[in-house]
């Protein structure tokens, strides 16, 4: 057997091992974890995971998902349980217990110290009519015929069918709860995920009061002398309060460029009068995709709002925010 063989037997074990849990599903299970999960939002429990080995680890990695999706979750491990974080469940709380043998000593000495009712205890198990399985009120098969490991020892296959199974309960949480894109954002602030759900063009514009502007009557010196005070490589034409047009750096340029032309020229003979613009309120990542997918990327855009110049909008900022259409 070839060094990618190898590779190859183990991910396609492990991937015909999570097929075969997903033939076991039943109905009746998915309709009590429903039902548990319910209790848990109308009551404000806790779902707690409880493991010990390469299945805590499991369960840290759950416990992690369950708490994004915004339902509160953590893990218990069970020797620490029995030295005083018992005082850690309530009656209200639901646990998950995660044991490839059902027979996890450190597990079976806690059950009989739970607060809470069987019909919130479940199991993620490698054997389901065992020990633990007898103390669940619903649980899920997660056995497998064989370990990727060549000693058919080490926790491979079943670690990854219970990582699996956890996972698939994770979006079936989703779904319970219809959680929507803005919902998931409110627990990840931080990083690209919460900036591109999160983030709005307010937060990184510059108010009028920092932009360039003129009126149309003004001439092209005085858009450079306005453009060179405020220099984000733009200004806005307005009439009154309406905003009506806008120079950018490659306007001043072409203008010039022309024959007859000086500064005395008039903004009106050059201006653009049907710029792209954008609204307060819209994402910022939604606007680095108007701005960046283009044929010619746009470097500054006018904020508007009913036809009232807010300020703008540059390129530079949004990507100095850590935004990047490329990390889709």
């Amino acid at each position: 057997m070839s060094k990618v063989d190898i590779l190859k037997e183990v991910l396609l074990l492990e991937a015909k091992s999570i097929e075969i849990a997903s033939s076991r599903l039943n109905n009746e299970s998915v309709q009590s974890i429903e039902k548990l999960f319910g209790s848990l939002i109308e009551s404000g429990g806790d779902l707690v995971f409880c493991g010990v080995g390469k299945s805590g680890l499991i369960g840290l990695k759950l416990a992690a998902t369950f708490s994004s999706l915004g339902l509160r979750s953590f893990f218990l491990h069970p020797t620490e349980a029995l030295h005083g974080d018992l005082g850690r469940l309530t009656k209200k709380d639901a646990i998950v217990f995660l044991s490839k043998s059902g027979t996890t000593e450190e597990i079976l000495k806690i059950i009989p110290f739970l607060p809470m009712s069987k019909d919130n205890i479940v199991g993620l198990l490698g054997a389901t009519q065992s020990e633990i399985g007898s103390h669940c009120g619903v649980f899920f098969d997660c056995s497998v015929d064989k370990e990727a490991c060549i000693n058919n020892q080490a926790p491979t296959t079943s670690s990854t069918v219970t990582l699996a199974m956890g996972d698939a309960l994770a979006v079936f949480f989703e779904h319970t709860v219809n959680l929507s894109k803005e919902g998931f954002a409110k627990n990840h602030p931080g990083g690209f995920l919460g900036k591109s759900l999160r983030m709005k063009v307010a937060d990184l514009m510059w108010k009028e009061s920092d932009c360039a502007v003129v009126s149309a009557d003004k001439s092209l010196k005085d858009v450079i002398l306005e453009m060179t005070n405020k220099p984000l490589g733009a200004c806005a034409v307005l009439d009154g309060d309406k905003f009506i047009g806008l120079i950018v750096e490659g306007d001043i340029r072409r203008t010039l460029s022309q024959e007859g032309a000086d500064l005395s020229s008039c903004v009106d003979s050059f201006y653009n009068k049907s710029p792209i613009s954008i609204s307060s309120s819209t994402l910022a990542y939604d606007a680095l995709k108007v701005m960046e997918e283009r044929k010619n990327p746009i470097g500054v855009l006018p904020v508007i709002e009913n036809e009232k110049f807010m300020g703008f909008l540059r390129l530079h900022d949004l990507l100095k925010a850590g935004l990047s259409s490329s990390k889709v």
